[in-house]
């Protein structure tokens, strides 16, 4: 398979990630049964095996790797954010409050990760905050 290919499948599970987490927020925040479905609770794994395989095969494929490359370190500790943040949003948090906050905050971490990725700067959307 084609870098291409790869990189429109990772930005594809991407985005598919996002929409999925922010359905599934709402949900959580309504207190909807659907959140008890089976499917409910794999795809999301399905499409994030995937995501982290193609974004590890591009990694490879580009010569690109965290640690070296300061902006995918960013991207790779936003994720971990990310992570943390869903868990919290949709399992782990005491109240629903808590609950919506931290899916608020998980959905602005979502958005940074992919300013990072876009712009390929370690900073993303808040590089206009950082004096030049």
């Amino acid at each position: 398979m084609m870098y291409f290919d790869i990189k429109q499948i990772h930005v594809f599970c991407v985005l598919l990630s996002g929409a999925g987490f922010f359905l599934r927020g709402l949900l959580m925040l309504r207190g909807s049964e659907w959140l008890s479905l089976r499917w409910m609770r794999i795809v999301p794994h399905i499409n994030d095996t995937v995501l982290l395989a193609t974004g590890t095969a591009l990694a490879i494929m580009s010569n690109r790797y965290p640690l070296t490359n300061p902006w995918l370190t960013a991207k790779l500790c936003g994720l971990l954010l990310y992570i943390t943040l869903g868990s919290l949003a949709l399992r782990a948090g005491r109240t629903r409050h808590m609950r919506g906050l931290a899916w608020l905050a998980a959905l602005m971490v979502y958005g940074w990760i992919i300013s990072v990725a876009l712009f390929h700067q370690p900073t993303g959307f808040l590089q206009v905050f950082v004096p030049s």
